[in-house]
């Protein structure tokens, strides 16, 4: 039985391994091994020009996607000007993956945004971000660590104990999204979701790295469901 094929959206940055240094496409680990633990086997997804203008060349290839975490999303894409703030932006990332995340929830394939890929299908579907929340709320409770989740638990009321590392979040929230998670200390939405699809999911912390989440699972097993009918086989089940 062959395993879901998961895309993950994959960052476009300057790095240094061996004796190389050069810009690279980029995917944490620990993304890659969710999905393998969940049953799926992992694809990465680098920005590519060609599937802004043809999504579904991309999404034929796979049986769910996984929009991950990564550098701010380029306010330009949700009409604003860049706050001094708001650094890092690639705005080939961003136009590949909004082109990806609205033509695979038209067609009804399963999506999960984790972090940034949560305000990717909030910006795909005409919502805003608050470009930096300490200036918003007035404290550093989403991201206490810099490059690290030690000490960063904070409670979502679901409830759920949650890996946060963000400065960014969600605004006005996008067309027919369901908030379906905030954040206790401020009200921060954490997860909203699209009732009138299978599986589109967003979340604001990390699940990746927590090993006793299920959600990249279910995300894996609603690409399965895919899969599956396409070859003719018999469901997976989560693990």
């Amino acid at each position: 039985m062959s395993r879901p094929l998961i895309g993950i959206c994959s960052a476009l940055e300057h790095a240094r391994w061996a004796m190389w240094e050069q810009k690279a496409a980029l995917l944490p680990s620990s993304y890659v091994e969710a999905v393998q633990r969940g049953g799926g086997l992992a694809l990465m997804l680098p920005p590519d020009p060609r599937s802004v203008e043809d999504p579904d060349e991309t999404l034929d290839a796979i049986d769910g996607l996984l929009l991950a975490g990564g550098a701010d999303i380029d306010p330009a894409a949700y009409g604003q000007q860049a706050a001094p703030e708001t650094v890092g932006t690639v705005p080939q990332r961003d136009a590949f993956e909004i082109a990806l995340a609205r033509a695979a929830i038209e067609r009804d394939m399963p999506v999960l945004g984790i972090c940034r890929g949560m305000q990717l299908i909030n910006v795909a579907l005409g919502g805003t971000l608050h470009q930096h929340l300490p200036q918003r709320f007035g404290h550093d409770e989403h991201l206490r660590s810099f490059g690290s989740f030690d000490g960063s638990d904070h409670d979502v009321e679901l409830v759920h104990v949650t890996k946060s590392h963000h400065h960014q979040g969600v605004d006005r929230v996008g067309e027919d999204l369901l908030v379906s998670g905030v954040a206790i200390v401020d009200g921060l939405t954490e997860a909203i979701e699209l009732p009138d699809r299978r599986f589109v999911l967003g979340v604001q912390w990390h699940p990746e790295v927590d090993p006793g989440s299920g959600i990249v699972a279910a995300l894996v097993a609603a690409a399965a469901q895919d899969s599956d009918a396409d070859r003719g086989e018999p469901g997976l089940t989560a693990v």
